[in-house]
């Protein structure tokens, strides 16, 4: 509830795009580092080694250009949209459903991809991808991306995957003999509504549902409905990942959509968790590196975006968060990843991940759709019970 608190507070109405939306001219020459550098970041994106000596690629960057790293975790995008808006940090590494309302808010600039030598190496996928790319000006580099997997239990499930959604929407028996009532959790957070309109566009054909993120009336109101259903089953709405950790090991959770990075520390801690990708596909992230408008380190952030995008790096924060490199190169010779580890972080189910966009009420699938501030305060109604 603490995240959509924070979210009420500071959400404003998404408006459409206009050419006042270019905040500023971007950065011309990089200039000598300022010393420092300031975070707004997923949980694992940054690391210096603290938790595994063999993940750290802030130590080498600091040492190299004197800019001194520090991090602000947030477990929500629209946490990471408040804290911008705030103000204080240099950069942030953003997800589609908050890198476009940054933009429209005037909360970051446009970057210069002249001045970041490695852009070319970047997955043409992702180069002029629109949760970055307003107008053909972009205002993020490409960092990493993957699915929101179901993460379980594998006693629970006696070995075998489950292969749809359907075990934490609806009530039903586990294969350990069990109820899943309880035992079952859900994001805590308003984006997680196109969770439920993905699982209704496979199960509920007759809805009409074409992108998960553009729902008319009829269609949320199945979505809420279905959520609304799903608060019976639900043990806890997760935002902070370590606490979802926790859960899975100590209080009786088997089966719940996840990040990749929950499910690596668990497995690595030799706990009975695997995950899958259901047959409904699943939503995901595709991440951006963001400089903020008034960004005190601006030639420390244009150095980090370089250092970010190199193969090395981006092999081994995909490794660690079990992600998938915006750098193709990055798939094969980097010994944390492995030459597997793309496969088997879904690199090959792109075109399956439905990655997180803020619904706006204007949408391309059918002219009116329900905006982001409903999916907010609805979804607080729905934890709420109402």
């Amino acid at each position: 509830m603490k995240s959509f608190l924070k979210t009420c507070t500071t959400l404003s109405v998404f408006l459409s795009f206009t050419s006042a939306s270019i905040a500023q001219e971007p950065l011309k020459a990089i200039g000598p580092g300022e010393g420092a550098l300031s975070f707004v970041a997923w949980a694992g994106y940054i690391e210096r080694g603290e938790t595994d000596k063999n993940y750290d690629w802030v130590t080498k960057f600091e040492a190299e250009t004197g800019c001194k790293v520090s991090v602000k975790t947030a477990a929500t995008s629209d946490e990471m949209v408040a804290l911008m808006n705030e103000g204080g940090f240099d950069i942030v590494t953003a997800s589609g459903d908050a890198s476009l309302r940054l933009i429209a808010g005037k909360r970051v600039q446009p970057i210069n991809t002249a001045l970041i030598p490695s852009w070319n190496t970047l997955d043409e996928r992702l180069q002029n991808a629109p949760w970055h790319t307003v107008k053909g000006a972009h205002y993020g580099v490409p960092y990493v991306w993957g699915p929101n997997v179901l993460m379980y239990n594998t006693d629970a499930f006696k070995g075998e995957a489950p292969k749809s959604w359907k075990v934490v929407f609806e009530e039903m028996t586990l294969p350990d003999g069990k109820s899943n009532s309880g035992r079952v959790q859900a994001y805590d957070g308003p984006i997680y509504v196109a969770d439920a309109a993905l699982y209704l566009m496979a199960h509920k054909p007759e809805l009409g549902i074409k992108d998960p993120y553009e729902l008319n009336e009829e269609q949320y109101k199945a979505a809420l409905d279905l959520l609304r259903g799903q608060r019976k089953l639900v043990g806890r709405y997760w935002h902070d990942a370590m606490i979802q950790i926790d859960d899975f090991k100590n209080e009786g959770v088997v089966a719940s959509g996840s990040w990749p990075f929950q499910v690596n520390l668990l497995q690595a801690e030799k706990a009975k968790i695997a995950s899958t990708f259901p047959e409904e596909g699943t939503t995901g992230w595709a991440d951006s590196t963001m400089l903020h408008v008034d960004a005190e380190h601006p030639n420390c952030a244009y150095k980090w975006m370089e250092h970010s995008v190199s193969a090395k790096v981006q092999g081994d924060v995909s490794a660690w968060f079990g992600a998938n490199p915006s750098v193709p190169a990055a798939c094969k010779g980097n010994a944390l990843l492995t030459d597997e580890g793309c496969a088997t972080n879904g690199y090959n189910n792109f075109s399956r991940i439905r990655f997180w966009k803020t619904p706006t009420s204007k949408c391309e699938s059918q002219g009116e759709c329900v905006p982001y501030h409903r999916w907010v305060s609805d979804y607080i109604g729905v934890i709420g019970g109402r």
